[in-house]
């Protein structure tokens, strides 16, 4: 049990305020309502703000998937909303989502659907799941849909760690490089330019090339890392801007390399989700609205954009994702012999299967194909920086020969 601080107004139109123990935030406007009182702010102590609790554990995607897949289960076997709600919250590990299913078990008994209550909690839930939630409920399918929806989260989870894995190599080893020839730069070579000072001579051009470099390293190493910052920051505040957004966006999806894999990441979650929600039962424009708020980038939400006004228009799904650029044509004529057999939701399924395979397969060849081409920068710099050093040693040594 937690303690809240209320206010409120009594049924004479009186302020009135008070501390209450109970579960949820919900409870305690129940029972205040139950009292004549009409709430008008419900604060637990120790919060800030009413909502952001100080240490408070994130809920996962392993959370959400373990949650999904017991209710089904549940819900299969007959057990009543509430009841299930209760079984489940009471074994969560996770304090933070035990306090939002307590609060979405008070809602539901309070007469809310069960979709309205998991709406309440969008940092839980999001549009998407309480929408397939509704579809289930006014279909009487609530166990299937959330079958799906455990599924679907699986393999959304499963295509973000590929990405996730094919950018953390090369940043990785990049950021070691630039470590390690930032070391070279400030400490080792430094000691070697003293050594040479005390040989006296001139140096070999890639020897003072690199001290020159080191020296201007020295100097400006709180520029250098400023400008960077600077750098990251400017980046951010451009993506932040609508037409800043669009523009890195395009660039993305056009870049070397990763530009592939962006386009098919893009592809996989875009038909994964509306074949989800087609075959639960969501309206398609509904489903195409999720669908463009959920896609990550701005290039092809706008193609879902005038994919939901050709269908609004009465024309097809297929010819706006031709004329947008994005879609491969393959994927476009699927859609479009989807369409013309009454099957869209099963044809998406089969290309969002196929282009998680693709991802799978980007993501090797891209891992494969990085390797030797950053042991190559990291052999040329560190090799040429060790050798550029040596070679006034080598050239004292065939002096001292000759």
């Amino acid at each position: 049990m937690a303690k809240f601080s209320w206010a409120g107004k009594s049924k004479e139109g009186k302020s009135v305020k008070g501390v209450m123990e109970a579960a949820t935030e919900a409870a305690v406007t129940n029972q205040l309502r139950r009292q004549g009182i009409q709430p008008s702010k419900v604060k637990e102590q120790g919060k800030l703000g009413g909502e952001i609790q100080l240490f408070a554990p994130k809920i996962t995607t392993k959370d959400l998937v373990v949650f999904t897949r017991q209710f089904a289960t549940m819900i299969d076997a007959g057990l009543p909303l509430v009841q299930c709600l209760d079984i489940l919250s009471s074994q969560q590990e996770n304090s933070t989502f035990k306090k939002i299913l307590l609060q979405v078990k008070e809602d539901v008994e309070s007469g809310s659907t069960f979709a309205d209550a998991l709406g309440k909690h969008p940092k839980a839930f999001n549009e998407l799941y309480v929408n397939l939630v509704a579809a289930g409920e006014v279909g009487g399918i609530l166990d299937t849909i959330l079958n799906r929806l455990a599924a679907y989260i699986e393999k959304a989870l499963k295509l973000k760690k590929q990405v996730k894995s094919a950018m953390t190599y090369p940043t990785t080893i990049i950021g070691i490089a630039v470590l390690v020839i930032a070391v070279i730069l400030v400490f080792v070579i430094p000691a070697f330019e003293k050594m040479f000072a005390d040989f006296g001579g001139s140096l070999p051009a890639p020897t003072q090339i690199v001290i020159n470099i080191s020296n201007f390293v020295q100097d400006y190493i709180l520029v250098i890392i400023g400008s960077f910052v600077a750098l990251v920051f400017l980046i951010k505040k451009i993506y932040a801007t609508e037409k800043g957004r669009e523009k890195i966006d395009h660039w993305a999806l056009k870049a070397p390399v990763f530009g592939v894999l962006i386009r098919k990441v893009a592809v996989a979650k875009f038909a994964r989700t509306l074949s989800t929600m087609i075959s639960s039962g969501v309206p398609i424009l509904d489903g195409l609205e999720i669908v463009q708020k959920t896609a990550g980038n701005r290039t092809v939400e706008k193609a879902i954009a005038d994919v939901r006004s050709s269908i609004s228009e009465g024309k097809t799904i297929a010819d706006p994702l031709k004329e947008s650029g994005v879609f491969p044509p393959m994927v476009c004529q699927m859609i479009e012999v989807g369409e013309q057999a009454g099957a869209i939701d099963t044809m998406l399924s089969k290309i969002a299967d196929f282009y998680d395979d693709e991802v799978d397969d980007a993501v090797g060849n891209l891992t494969a194909m990085m390797e030797p081409l950053l042991m190559l920068f990291l052999g040329t710099t560190v090799g040429g920086l060790v050798i550029a050093m040596y070679l006034p040693i080598f050239k004292l040594a065939g002096t001292v020969g000759g």
